[in-house]
């Protein structure tokens, strides 16, 4: 019986890898450029710290976490995402105790069992940005920054930036007490809104069915509720991206989907993906550290999912002429050259060319016609008269122009014919500019 990967989960293949990496060292220079240092987690940890960090009210928790228990009867879950992890190792490692603000990066797969869509999968991957240590509204416009200029440097137009505020636990809970006193009559809701009525009825509000939706049109923005410091630190954070230049859009409905927000909470959406056009959401969570255990530390970050990012790119066109074709493909015509050929090949790759090895001693015209598949930019060809005379024969693909080199300078000859490629495709773009 044939054996296919898991509902909800793919093969990244060779081709795609080259988008991948591509991406990954994008956004590694981009939060550099910022300052973010890179932190790994385990893909598992205790249940609890996603009961705890998360919020046992929300979806996730509820009923999307991949969760065993282990030979000692631990209950362990597979991460459903990266905040609640990264604030573990903080606390754990005591990275606070050198003080002062720490800012953090992850980028790795997570785990929902949720039904797979567009850009949604059971195993997916994020990567997501955490400053600690500050309260400062400061911070709030920073991460909303990265995030921004991190999509401009990859080539994405068409975004909008959603800002929201969601209050203290203290202007909060006057506005919980009011949603629920308003809702509470309201049994059309859907099954999983009546069950937040009683915990997180703010939670209603994130909700996509588009009857509840109807339904709390007319109910208060949470704005109205908030205290004059958390008013203040609204304010304050968007005149902040206004300095920064960055565009954004006030949405009072916005609330996201985990326990731990406070005050400022935002999304990145894509008007191009549909219903699912969020590219990146995240917010400020000043009482997750202490829930976790550790000191009061204020914290603020964002996550954003790769996958749904990769198809937001490719829908607009960001990977044309990706390639991984060698540079060099080698052809040898004699059993008795290849290891010759061998040895030849691995000095050229020491020397920082891509280059395919001859495996296999066919005909020339098979191994031609290998290389062509491959696209290589060059053919090293070795004989049996040019390797005694000391040389081989480099033939150009593009225009099947070949020369007799010097075995021994076939390297230099060769990254200066890509040069000379390389400088007049840029003598070309300029003509045209």
């Amino acid at each position: 019986m044939k054996i296919s990967a898991p509902r909800g989960t793919f093969d990244i293949l060779p081709e795609e890898a080259l988008r991948w990496r591509w991406l990954e060292a994008a956004i590694r220079r981009v939060f550099d450029y910022y300052g973010y240092q890179e932190i790994r987690t385990p893909v598992f940890e205790h249940t609890e710290l996603f009961q705890r960090g998360i919020g046992e009210t929300t979806d996730i928790v509820e009923k999307e976490m991949y969760t065993f228990n282990d030979k000692g009867g631990r209950s362990l879950t597979l991460r459903p995402e990266g905040t609640a992890p990264v604030v573990r190792s903080y606390v754990e490692h005591k990275l606070y105790s050198k003080g002062g603000i720490t800012k953090l990066f992850y980028m790795g797969p997570m785990f929902r069992q949720e039904r797979p869509q567009a850009g949604r999968f059971r195993q997916f991957h994020q990567f997501g940005v955490e400053l600690l240590g500050t309260e400062s509204p400061l911070a709030d416009a920073e991460v909303i920054t990265v995030a921004v200029e991190l999509y401009k440097e990859l080539g994405l137009t068409d975004l909008e930036v959603l800002v929201n505020s969601i209050g203290c636990p203290a202007c909060r809970k006057k506005y919980q007490e009011d949603l629920f006193s308003r809702l509470s009559s309201l049994q059309e809701l859907c099954e999983s809104c009546l069950r937040r009525l009683e915990k997180n009825p703010m939670r209603i509000l994130d909700c996509k069915n588009p009857r509840c939706r109807e339904l709390t049109k007319d109910v208060p923005a949470v704005t109205d509720y908030l205290c004059p410091a958390c008013r203040d630190h609204l304010e304050k954070t968007l005149s902040f991206l206004d300095k920064a230049g960055i565009d954004y859009r006030l949405e009072p409905r916005l609330v996201r989907g985990f326990d731990y927000y406070t005050r400022t909470v935002f999304e990145v959406i894509n008007a191009g993906l549909g219903a699912q056009n969020a590219v990146c959401g995240g917010g400020r969570y000043d009482h997750l550290v202490e829930e976790i255990g550790g000191p009061p530390m204020p914290g603020v970050g964002f996550a954003s999912g790769m996958e749904r990012l990769i198809l937001t790119l490719e829908q607009q066109g960001k990977f044309a002429g990706f390639s991984s074709a060698p540079q060099v493909a080698f052809a040898v015509l004699d059993e008795t050259l290849a290891a010759d050929g061998f040895a030849l090949a691995t000095r050229l790759r020491r020397e920082g060319l891509t280059v395919e090895a001859c495996l296999e001693v066919k005909s020339l015209k098979a191994q031609m016609r290998a290389a062509g598949k491959l696209q290589a930019k060059f053919v090293v060809i070795l004989g049996e008269d040019e390797w005694k005379d000391g040389q081989v024969s480099v033939r150009r693909m593009a225009d099947g122009e070949q020369w007799r080199v010097d075995r021994e300078e076939v390297c230099r000859f060769i990254k200066d014919l890509l040069d000379r490629d390389s400088s007049g495709r840029e003598q070309e773009r300029g003509s045209f500019s």
